[in-house]
Parts: structure tokens; sequence; C-alpha cells
């Protein structure tokens, strides 16, 4: 009884902490909507999160046609641990971090609407557990 009574106990401490990284990442990633210049993207309103075990995360949305959009993402530290690929609707690769160094954030100007997937995952030469955060910024 003992051993359900901890193991019980260690999970929900374990999933607080987890949530209470996550929050601090997604403070973190929130600073990277800002430009060199101090000038901010307005977020989408979302904040795609996902807690990764050498998985991947998918994500789905629409970049419209006439804005400039910022992806940032964190995994909680300065070094960024996180791969993000963005595809198009027949699997093509748009744009990948993991060709520039895995660079945190990434601008992007869309010239005609266009749903995209985007994959995140943690580069496993780096980390191979941990919470991953997206925001997805525009400005036009």
């Amino acid at each position: 009884m003992k051993f359900i009574t901890l193991l019980i106990i260690s999970v929900f401490t374990l999933g607080t902490v987890n949530a209470q990284d996550c929050e601090r990442i997604v403070q973190d990633c929130e600073a990277l909507l800002t430009d060199e210049n101090g000038n901010k993207f307005v977020s989408d309103g979302q904040v795609y999160t996902a807690f990764l075990d050498r998985e991947k995360a998918e994500f789905k949305t629409t970049f419209f046609g006439g804005s400039t959009y910022r992806l940032a993402t964190s995994a909680g530290s300065r070094e960024n641990f996180v791969i993000f690929t963005i595809k198009d609707q027949e699997g093509h690769i748009l744009f990948s971090n993991k060709n520039y160094k895995n660079s945190p954030y990434w601008d992007f100007k869309v010239d005609n609407t266009i749903p995209v997937t985007i994959t995140t995952e943690l580069d496993l030469d780096l980390k191979v557990t941990g919470c991953v955060v997206m925001l997805i910024g525009f400005k036009n």
C-alpha cells in the first residue's frame, strides 16, 4: 500500500514540476516575439506546448498572405534544443531551423495564404526529454 501511495504522490509531483517548467518556458519563449528593434510580433493567441520524450509533436495552422510571421521555440535553455520543421499540405519542407543551428526563432514573409504543418522535436544530440513550447507571432 505504501508503494501505491508513493507512486501516486510521485506522479502528481512530477506533473506539477513539468507544468511549472512549461510555464517558465512559455515566458522565455514570449520574449522571443520581440525583434531586435523592440517591435513586438502579435501572438496568434495559441501556446503550442508538448512534453516530448524522444518523439515529435505536430501542429497545424494557416499562414495568411501579406503577413510576416515569427515562429519562436524554446525548451528552457539559452541554447536551443528544439528543431522545428514547416511543411506544406503535400509534405514538402518549406523551412527547418535544423539548417540554421536550431535557431530559436525565424521570421517568414508570406505572399499567399498557405496551410502548414509544423513539427517540433528535441535535438536528441543535446536533450532527449522535456517541455517544448512554440509561439507564432505576426505583423502586417
